[in-house]
């Protein structure tokens, strides 16, 4: 029970997170991707490149952000919300246990339902397309200019798995912190995923160094090597942005779940 990982907390908050009716909401965006996907697929012949971005800003600031403040809120602040989280915190279980199990869980379920369709999506597209276009010698000495090569298709899906990966694990530590910090968790969540990540991050371009969207992307790219991905950031600088998001984000949730105990009224 001292540990960092408790399993029964993570049994507890996994039944409980898949047992509410919410859980038929994580499935909702993935469909939506594959969907969309199936579709464009299906309407553009092969001698048009692909649309990479679309599974780029699609996934990485709908589906993933989305998918990962349903569930990262949900494990830990609907035990807020309905005051059960006393109870919990009456047993012998270290604050930073409570947290970082129920980040592990929420991590978990945030990657099968985005990270995992990320994938299947990007198997479906047949990979992405590289920015600059190809120059060979023609006939008589002429260059021909080739349209853009695609990129191989398990080079794109992969890049792009590993990306959402990585996006599940910082977008649910600041997903947790919140849901520890307000009882509006998804409120704020959703104001901080449409104002920052959806239409900040996407179009101005300093905004991307706090953009976990970017983060992931740029993880992303650093596989794919895709620049239709709009990737604002290095791989470089998404890694060391995101774990110190990561780590600030998980220290700070268990800190606000510490002063819980002082200031919560049991009754």
């Amino acid at each position: 029970m001292s540990g960092l990982f408790n399993p029964t907390v993570a049994w507890i908050t996994f039944r409980a997170t898949m047992g509410r009716k919410r859980a038929f909401l994580f499935a909702i965006p993935a469909v939506v991707l594959i969907l969309l996907t199936v579709a464009l697929r299906a309407s553009r012949p092969p001698s048009r490149p692909w649309p990479s971005h679309v599974l780029g800003t699609f996934g990485f600031s709908v589906l993933l952000p989305l998918t990962a403040l349903i569930i990262g809120c949900s494990v830990l602040g609907a035990e807020i919300d309905d005051g059960s989280v006393i109870h919990l915190l009456a047993t012998p279980v270290r604050r930073s246990s409570v947290i970082l199990t129920k980040f592990a869980v929420a991590t978990g379920l945030t990657m099968v339902f985005a990270a995992i369709p990320e994938l299947i999506a990007a198997l479906i597209s047949g990979g992405g397309n590289v920015a600059q276009p190809r120059v060979i010698g023609g006939p008589g000495g002429v260059a021909k200019i080739l349209p853009a090569a695609t990129i191989s298709d398990s080079r794109f899906a992969i890049g792009l798995f590993v990306g959402a990966l990585v996006g599940a694990v910082i977008y649910n530590a600041v997903f947790v912190m919140v849901s520890v910090a307000t009882t509006r968790a998804i409120a704020v969540g959703l104001l901080y995923v449409l104002i920052w990540e959806v239409a900040l991050a996407n179009f101005v371009s300093g905004a991307r160094l706090l953009s976990i969207g970017h983060y992931s992307l740029g993880i992303a790219n650093g596989i794919a090597h895709d620049t239709a991905l709009d990737a604002g950031l290095s791989v470089a600088t998404s890694v060391v942005m995101g774990a110190i998001v990561t780590v600030v984000a998980l220290v700070l949730a268990v800190r606000l779940l510490s002063e819980f105990t002082v200031k919560g009224d049991p009754a």
